[in-house]
């Protein structure tokens, strides 16, 4: 399983943010690699999400732990076609500047190792989504929409999406 943990903080209160992500059907709206999700019950849901090639890979998942503002965690349930579990935690950022939202991440690729290496060259690894999630997710909390850039910094030959949640650049200084 390949474990992916990510953070981002958020300039809203935290019973905002908690409430803006448990609602599952809201999520495909800054996760681009979902393309649905329907809430069966309180504690399960369907999941659809792009795969490489043009796809598409379901999956069933549960909520195993919840506090209200303070975490969620998931586990995918068994005869889907792609195994997660993960939580999301939620806490005060230091300072009075808002939330910081933690995501912790495991799945198993689908197609093992191959599989793997497939989805990165068409940029569809989740550690790589997960960081574009995170930052529409504060875009869309912090200002009610997602800001596209033309284009990604990565270059065409990466496997890199046209557009990103717009970021500022990763500046090298002197050696």
């Amino acid at each position: 399983m390949i474990h992916v943990t990510k953070t981002v903080t958020v300039m809203k209160p935290r019973a905002e943010v908690f409430q803006f992500w448990r609602n599952l059907e809201r999520l495909p709206s800054f996760m681009i690699h979902l393309v649905s999700v329907r809430e069966v019950s309180a504690s399960r849901s369907h999941w659809v999400a792009h795969a490489p090639g043009d796809t598409q890979v379901e999956w069933d998942a549960e909520v195993v732990g919840e506090r209200e503002n303070e975490f969620v965690s998931w586990r995918s349930l068994e005869g889907g076609e792609v195994h997660n579990e993960g939580s999301v935690r939620f806490k005060d950022a230091p300072a009075d500047r808002g939330t910081e939202v933690q995501v912790e991440l495991g799945y198993d690729a689908p197609g093992g190792p191959v599989g793997a290496a497939i989805a990165k060259w068409f940029g569809e690894e989740p550690s790589h989504q997960l960081t574009d999630d995170l930052r529409r997710v504060k875009q869309v909390m912090e200002t009610g929409e997602v800001v596209l850039s033309d284009g990604s910094l990565m270059g065409a030959g990466e496997g890199a999406s046209a557009e990103r949640p717009a970021q500022a650049p990763v500046t090298v200084g002197p050696s």
